[in-house]
């Protein structure tokens, strides 16, 4: 399931953003990737020790924490602290499935789930865009997912994000002007199987929709409704880890 999410920043989150990344010392993007990740990825990171890589990713995990529609379409359980990243100057990152399982920091905020000596480990179910740079700010650059639909060219407003599985193929195109900044990161949800996790999404989001001031639902259809809701939660009841 490819989904966009609006609006996950608003106007002043993400001017405070862009003026802490724009004073940033950025470091060459392969040091976060294995042999053959490095030989198609192409742009800057913020350093992995980076303070303000700790400081605006947890902004960024706060806002989503209060986003109804990013926990109905993620039930995430662990995030992978979010990392930054600014392609320019032909920056590219070619065609790769993102890593099943990757590494916590150690100082990060899931290290109660670790091993003795260990910080922990995050699998990736879904992966995690959050554009910073609005699309005419640069030519090029755009997230082409590939899944059992085709491909899909993603470039979204500054503040949107977009959301999908971890498991497709997807590549950054070039970028031939300016800048592409965005965060990024990945996300173990509670529901491992893509197809049940849709489900429990549509389910969810249907019953949203019919709870809503002004849907019109007929007094007797609150019964039929409050089912709805119990099925909802004994389908994640069953299917979540925890």
């Amino acid at each position: 399931m490819l989904l966009h999410i609006p609006g996950v920043l608003d106007r002043d989150q993400l001017a405070r953003i862009r003026s802490a990344l724009d004073g940033a010392e950025w470091v060459d993007g392969r040091q976060t990737v294995g042999a053959q990740g490095a030989q198609v990825k192409r742009n800057l990171q913020l350093a992995e020790d980076s303070p303000l890589r700790r400081e605006l990713g947890a902004m960024v995990l706060a806002v989503l924490a209060r986003n109804p529609l990013y926990f109905a379409a993620a039930l995430p359980l662990r995030t992978l602290p979010p990392r930054f990243n600014r392609y320019e100057g032909g920056g590219t990152y070619g065609a790769h499935v993102d890593g099943a399982v990757m590494a916590l920091p150690p100082d990060g905020a899931d290290a109660a789930h670790a091993l003795p000596g260990q910080a922990g480990y995050v699998r990736s179910d879904l992966s995690c865009t959050l554009f910073l740079s609005e699309p005419e700010e640069y030519d090029g650059g755009g997230l082409v997912v590939d899944d059992t639909y085709g491909e899909h060219e993603v470039k979204l407003p500054a503040g949107d994000l977009i959301l999908y599985p971890s498991s497709s193929l997807h590549r950054v195109e070039p970028v031939t002007r300016g800048a592409r900044i965005a965060s990024f990161f990945w996300i173990q949800s509670m529901v491992r199987d893509l197809e049940k996790r849709r489900l429990l999404y549509q389910l969810d989001t249907s019953i949203q929709a019919l709870s809503a001031p002004g849907a019109g639902l007929p007094s007797d259809s609150r019964d039929a409704l409050v089912g709805l809701t119990g099925i909802y939660h004994n389908l994640l009841r069953r299917w979540a880890e925890t």
